[in-house]
């Protein structure tokens, strides 16, 4: 594979302290309730990781398009992340993906979709190892 982009993101404190990105982008990470946490704002790695499957998907979605000369009006994508303890002792997450697109009829849009989740890396990353269901609503 040739790398197009590398990034790194340092983590210090845990889910209770701060990450930091090599080019500048910093958060203050704060443990969710449901987990034990105070309540303290932050975000945390739940958030994030589905703050990046959703931009990207939705960028895999417009890629697709553009290469297969589909057009669509607007589009929109919804990540919900959940974790929970697995049967083996540790933890795993689970994915919901909610993909609202105007301008195109509810069978083009989930052969866009289809079509994205293969081209994705994150969804390529996750493939096999985390249950990610995707719905996808053509408006």
């Amino acid at each position: 594979m040739t790398t197009l982009y590398r990034t790194t993101a340092t983590a210090t404190g845990g889910r209770n302290g701060q990450v930091r990105t090599d080019d500048g982008f910093s958060s203050d990470l704060a443990l969710p309730k449901a987990l034990g946490g105070s309540g303290k704002s932050g975000a945390n790695p739940e958030q994030l990781f589905a703050s990046g499957y959703a931009a990207c998907f939705q960028s895999a979605m417009e890629h697709v398009a553009r290469v297969q000369k589909i057009t669509t009006g607007s589009s929109e994508v919804s990540a919900t992340v959940g974790i929970g303890p697995n049967d083996k002792g540790g933890f795993a997450l689970t994915v919901a993906l909610v993909v609202i697109i105007t301008g195109i009829d509810q069978a083009g849009a989930e052969t866009l979709v289809a079509a994205a989740h293969q081209v994705c890396p994150y969804s390529n990353a996750t493939r096999g190892n985390i249950d990610v269901q995707i719905s996808v609503r053509a408006q």
